[in-house]
């Protein structure tokens, strides 16, 4: 954790601050992906597959409905991958278009630190695209489309605060998990992204969720939303904390091949019969590409903060409370 830390705005200006950027960057990616917002579930019925399982081994936040006595628990979802998808098919989006949303959660198992919290919030978005555009090309335009509107949100914010220091590179750099294990292979994946982002400040990570050659993964990735081949983290270099720094996992999703591959990889194969996945096999659903970006994660790039209870309100160990009132970090 950074020591001598000022923050630059103060608790009131913060908060105006983060009202700023939440309506200006959701106009930003709506403008620039062709998107439309839409209302979406803080919950639902684990048995139509629809939560993200996210690495596998997270443990949904699970809860009883009385007035439902027929659904034996319903699940807080940890993301919304697969429910986009299925939203974007139910709805009647076009190809070229899609939604957006506001994404809540609670992951219960998240290791809490400065960048992690136990309360997620996130803008998730998906759109539809066609077999013709689910290319790697449309991967990368989409992911230079997102860093636009995360700098143009940024040159906006300073305006309004132009006290404010941060400096973030509009020019993608992208990167495959391979070529950093290949280039630093005694070291972990997060000092590898470490190692890039230091002289690429902007960087898209690509294709995780398989096994490198090394047979260990760079991180994990459920394998029934994003295909590995077709995916990536956005990571930008932050000076404050003096790392890299993850705004948004996005990808290409699954089609049928790579659904039934990656699920007899990660040996979950029964998945096949769960209804969202039998609409992903039997062409019932679009194909889509899609992704999250952390709202309390993007206002913490964007105004400098060193800690994300700086901008959301959560719990912590009291350790790090203690800590962070010596290192000057107001937790809200």
């Amino acid at each position: 954790m950074k020591k001598a830390y000022t923050p630059v705005l103060g608790l009131y200006d913060t908060q105006k601050a983060i009202g700023f950027i939440k309506q200006t960057f959701q106009q930003e990616l709506a403008r620039r992906l062709s998107l439309s917002r839409v209302t979406a579930p803080l919950f639902v019925d684990p048995a139509t597959g629809l939560n993200d399982d996210l690495n596998g081994v997270e443990r949904p936040v699970s809860f009883d409905i009385p007035a439902i006595p027929t659904l034996p628990a319903a699940q807080v979802v940890h993301s919304l991958a697969k429910w986009k998808r299925m939203a974007l098919g139910r709805y009647g989006f076009a190809a070229g278009t899609g939604l957006y949303t506001d994404m809540n959660a609670i992951r219960r198992d998240e290791e809490l630190d400065a960048l992690h919290s136990v309360y997620v919030d996130q803008w998730d978005w998906e759109k539809v695209i066609t077999r013709e555009t689910r290319t790697v090309e449309q991967l990368k335009e989409t992911v230079r489309q997102i860093v636009a509107a995360v700098c143009d949100t940024l040159d906006a914010v300073k305006k309004e605060y132009p006290a404010l220091p941060v400096e973030l590179s509009r020019e993608v750099s992208f990167v495959t998990t391979q070529e950093l294990e290949d280039r630093w292979p005694d070291k972990t994946p997060k000092e590898r992204e470490d190692a890039w982002l230091q002289d690429h400040p902007t960087a898209f990570v690509m294709q995780i969720g398989g096994a490198l050659k090394s047979g260990q993964k760079h991180d994990g990735r459920a394998p029934d939303y994003d295909d590995w081949a077709l995916n990536g983290d956005i990571l930008f270099w932050n000076s404050v904390l003096g790392h890299a720094f993850e705004v948004s996992s996005m990808g290409i999703r699954v089609d049928a091949e790579s659904m039934r591959r990656q699920c007899e990889l990660a040996g979950c194969p029964q998945r096949l019969e769960l209804p969202f996945h039998k609409a992903v096999l039997d062409g019932t659903l679009p194909l889509t590409m899609g992704g999250g970006i952390g709202q309390s994660r993007l206002c913490m790039l964007l105004l400098g903060k060193a800690h994300i209870g700086e901008v959301q309100v959560s719990l912590w160990p009291q350790e790090m409370v203690k800590d962070c009132e010596q290192a000057g970090i107001p937790l809200l």
